[in-house]
């Protein structure tokens, strides 16, 4: 579930992206503030605008909003005055984490792709990175499935040249990080950094 306000974009509109879902099938329903959209054929949440959410909660920040449980808790409550019982539920782990990677190997259909084993802490994860510095053994930032990258892109599992790859490998430059090289290349951490912590910028 991904969080986005823009006041001098959109108004005071909180939107709440909880499913991609094709367009075609889409439709909505609105009580008071609070709309719902949804897929017409399995009635599945795509996500919800909120309006006049300044009127229900202050909303911090600009862009994407880190979601924690006190903003979860506030938009449930808001849906709820607004006449929706469903209760969203949320993945409120770390979504930028230390991870080191183990193994490095060719990816078998792409020659500038490596499949990487890269351990996050409480789990290994698969992910095919294109970087040409990337090697076994490196501490780097993971983006977990789920991370919002400060471009805005959502981080989703993925098949890469029908390799699965779930998370992503971060350069400075995506990372939007001061004086970050303009060069290819993922970000290699030098410092005592613990391996699954959260990794703040």
């Amino acid at each position: 579930m991904n969080v986005f306000y823009n006041f001098h974009g959109i108004g005071d509109t909180l939107i709440i992206f909880m499913k991609d879902i094709e367009k075609s099938v889409l439709t909505y329903e609105k009580k008071g503030d609070a709309v719902r959209i949804f897929d017409t054929n399995t009635n599945e949440t795509a996500g919800f605008n909120l309006f006049n959410v300044s009127s229900y909660f202050k909303v911090e920040g600009n862009g994407n909003i880190e979601l924690n449980e006190e903003l979860l808790q506030n938009i449930n409550d808001s849906l709820e005055k607004n006449g929706f019982t469903t209760k969203l539920e949320a993945d409120l782990s770390p979504k930028f984490v230390v991870g080191f990677i183990t193994e490095k190997e060719k990816h078998p259909n792409a020659d500038k792709l490596s499949i990487c084993k890269v351990n996050v802490g409480e789990e290994q994860l698969q992910i095919v990175c294109g970087a040409p510095n990337v090697e076994a053994g490196q501490k780097v930032v993971v983006a977990k499935v789920g991370a919002v990258m400060p471009s805005g892109m959502v981080i989703k599992d993925a098949e890469l040249r029908g390799v699965p790859s779930s998370g992503m490998i971060c350069s400075a430059r995506e990372l939007e990080l001061p004086n970050a090289p303009q060069e290819k290349g993922i970000l290699v951490l030098e410092g005592d950094d613990e391996i699954g912590e959260t990794f703040t910028f």
